[in-house]
């Protein structure tokens, strides 16, 4: 199902029983939450009754838009303390996932946190023995994990189809050059509620506004993007961390930003295979994807679906790529699976275990290597070698 017919025929769906109600509070109201939001709202026992933001205009906004039983608050704490709160949506800037993650479960609350859950490494060991400790529902917004034709792609790769596989390679390319400028009241946010536990530092529209790219906030396209096709890879490939990761960037084009505009890395994994990553702000053609380099065959995967080619048959045009042995498309849209999935394990959580976990059917790596935490650098580059933690657990209803 698409978007556009999942939110014209969601609202119809059959209504759930009182018990099976889920009430969500949703911390950090900016344009991704908003997306989630529209999603939760759509989906039949879900009600948003809290949104929490630190900027005026957009926590209002928010209520506005989820309706009169949504209540506007500045404090996130507000309504972790709530009682008519079951669990909240964590869409806050990078710096605040472990933190607010960590007080949400601890106040009885089943979380999903957007991508990376954690700033940090030594973040990620601390968020795994909080969660699995608090027996609370933990999602992260690592949507492929929900979205079928990446499900049918891993059925490929354990399948063997494609050979020993021995290379994996992952690129995202994005044109960001022509970013509007966002105007920002400072008399309407609360800056110092805003930076939490960052370095204390005068206000910055920029920073504020593109959070992102500036490393006491966010990681760049590393934890941006990269993050996503990691997991995938790792998952794809039933790996543990790599055994050694290596990462460049410069800042080529685009100057305002503390981030790279243009990355690479390269990973070892103690399963016999490597990965590289490729990624850029300043073009967009190719977009983002995956590509497995095995003996017999090669898969092309990305958010539109995947296609396998056969090693050895002879290219159809210039371009050097065969006719594909098999191809799918994607269906629906994973982020809207990934939501449903977390409100399904809420659910099973009530009535099998009430306060217990659902199973975790698998645990998700995620490599935070240098662009969250920079080495002492030359100019523009940053380059690190490190060997990540494991730092996301995303759980399923078995």
């Amino acid at each position: 199902m698409n978007r556009r017919a999942f939110l014209a025929t969601a609202a119809a769906g059959s209504l759930l029983a009182a018990s099976d109600r889920v009430r969500i509070g949703l911390i950090g109201t900016g344009s991704r939450c908003m997306m989630l939001a529209d999603y939760l709202k759509a989906m039949p026992g879900v009600d948003i009754v809290a949104a929490c933001d630190v900027y005026e205009p957009r926590r209002l906004a928010a209520a506005e838009s989820m309706g009169p039983q949504a209540k506007p608050v500045l404090d996130y704490r507000e309504v972790l303390g709530r009682n008519d709160v079951d669990a909240v949506v964590v869409a806050a800037p990078d710096h605040w996932h472990t933190r607010m993650t960590l007080d949400a479960v601890a106040a009885g609350k089943d979380v999903y946190c957007e991508k990376p859950v954690t700033h940090t490494l030594a973040e990620g060991d601390l968020l795994l023995a909080g969660v699995e400790s608090s027996g609370r529902v933990f999602a992260s917004g690592t949507q492929q994990r929900s979205w079928e034709h990446y499900l049918l792609a891993k059925q490929a790769i354990d399948s063997g189809v494609l050979g020993q596989i021995t290379l994996a390679q992952a690129y995202w390319y994005q044109n960001r050059l022509p970013l509007p400028d966002e105007v920002i009241d400072p008399a309407r946010l609360d800056w110092k509620k805003w930076l939490g536990a960052a370095p204390d530092q005068p206000f910055d529209s920029f920073k504020y506004s593109r959070w992102r790219f500036f490393w006491d906030f966010g990681g760049g396209m590393f934890t941006d993007l990269m993050t996503h096709w990691i997991d995938v890879i790792q998952w794809m490939m039933n790996s543990p961390a790599p055994s050694y990761v290596q990462a460049y960037g410069g800042k080529h084009a685009i100057t305002w930003q503390e981030c790279p505009d243009t990355v690479n890395a390269a990973f070892q994994f103690p399963n016999n295979y490597s990965a590289i990553y490729y990624g850029t702000m300043v073009s967009s053609l190719e977009g983002g994807g995956i590509i497995f380099r095995g003996s017999a065959a090669m898969m092309k995967l990305t958010r539109d679906g995947f296609a396998i080619y056969r090693e050895g048959t002879a290219p159809r045009d210039f371009l050097g790529m065969p006719d594909p042995v098999a191809s799918v498309m994607s269906s629906g849209d994973g982020t809207i699976s990934n939501l449903q999935n977390w409100l399904d394990c809420i659910r099973h959580a009530r009535r099998i275990w009430r306060t217990r976990q659902c199973k975790a059917d698998f645990g998700c790596r995620m490599s935070d290597f240098g662009s969250v935490e920079p080495a002492a650098s030359a100019g523009d580059v940053h380059g690190v070698t490190r060997n990540p933690k494991s730092d996301i657990l995303l759980l399923h209803a078995s």
